[in-house]
């Protein structure tokens, strides 16, 4: 039965896109950079006519910017879960039309139960890919100032006598408020995803702690961390990944998984409401979802994805690498965190400045 479900699924993934191809010769997507292999660009566009106009942004008020304003003129573009939950609530984007993306059938369900906490019944959003956030460090740095550190526990960073010991080769963390808080409440044992504003200021007070010993908040940690300016950062496990695969002789680049928890975060594709060809639209987001299609996606940028089928087809070193596809035993201790009210993300802005201005 199996069997016949697939072949089925492939006749209807063939007929939608052959419609789509046939009536919607463009597609234009808006994603994050250096977030996909371009070979799967090209191999859609000579399997389906359609062409492929790929545009990029860094900072996702770049996206908002764009959404909220209207006219895009994009057909696909790629939020992150907590921003993406707030432009849904905004009428931001249409349904999926799910008669034309029949490859969802080998949506992973863990992940999209999770996904269901930002757009509920999974109505609008397809996951492109997933991660946590954690710990990167350069292994022999660590080691020759403390061979015992704790490098599976947010101590590295929260405990100002074991964070003071990395100060010297470059302590790096995120400049984003919605991960570091969250990680700081969750190390202090307080639901990461409180909106209550006394343990935004618990929060604050732990990092105020050890701001003595951070160099630097930054938004793109991967280049420090591969070429030796840092030692220890709190980042994006792909970034660390990355960084893993383009670093200089000499940085041994690890990621680890903290203990105590991470944020789970995830990135989907979406169809803006007034996208000028939602049907070119409907037709790449079936293609990347092919198993073997998204697999490649994932090998490119070492984050997993929302497709369980897929795993057949991703590279046994990534599949088999707990920091990128966790043990269920991991798993299981991963967060997610939702939208702040605005009051909430004011106190939560003003608090995280001070942090960025404490010495």
């Amino acid at each position: 039965m199996k069997k016949v479900l697939g072949a089925l699924a492939l006749s209807a993934s063939v007929l939608a896109v052959g419609s789509a191809s046939a009536a919607d010769k463009e597609v234009h997507i808006y994603n994050w950079s250096n977030y996909i292999d371009d070979s799967i660009l090209k191999d859609f566009e000579k399997e389906t006519g359609i062409k492929v106009v790929y545009d990029v942004y860094d900072a996702m008020e770049t996206l908002e910017a764009k959404m909220y304003a209207g006219r895009s003129g994009y057909d696909i573009v790629v939020p992150t879960d907590r921003n993406m939950q707030l432009m849904i609530e905004a009428g931001v984007f249409q349904p999926l039309d799910k008669s034309k993306i029949p490859n969802l059938q080998y949506n992973w369900p863990d992940i999209y139960k999770r996904l269901a906490t930002y757009d509920p019944d999974n109505k609008y959003a397809v996951n492109y890919m997933w991660g946590t956030t954690g710990l990167g460090y350069d292994k022999a740095k660590i080691d020759a100032r403390m061979p015992d550190a704790p490098v599976d526990s947010m101590d590295m960073i929260f405990k100002p006598e074991v964070a003071a010991k990395f100060a010297d080769c470059g302590i790096y963390i995120l400049n984003s408020p919605e991960d570091v808080m969250p990680a700081a409440m969750n190390y202090l044992g307080i639901n990461p995803d409180s909106k209550n504003p006394e343990d935004f200021q618990k929060a604050t007070d732990l990092l105020t702690k050890v701001r003595p010993y951070i160099r630097k908040f930054d938004s793109s940690l991967i280049n420090p961390l591969a070429t030796g300016e840092a030692c220890l950062v709190f980042s994006y496990s792909g970034d660390i990944l990355q960084a893993k695969d383009s670093a200089k002789a000499g940085v041994d680049v690890h990621y680890s998984i903290p203990k105590e928890g991470a944020l789970l975060w995830m990135d989907s594709m979406v169809v803006p409401k007034d996208a000028p060809n939602p049907d070119a639209a409907f037709a790449f987001i079936n293609y990347i979802q092919k198993p073997e299609v998204i697999a490649k996606a994932t090998n490119f940028v070492k984050y997993p994805n929302g497709n369980l089928e897929s795993q057949k087809y991703v590279d046994p070193t990534i599949l088999k690498d707990p920091t990128i596809y966790p043990l269920p035993e991991t798993f299981a201790h991963l967060y997610t965190t939702t939208p702040n009210p605005e009051d909430v993300q004011d106190k939560m802005t003003d608090l995280w400045q001070k942090v960025l201005a404490a010495q």
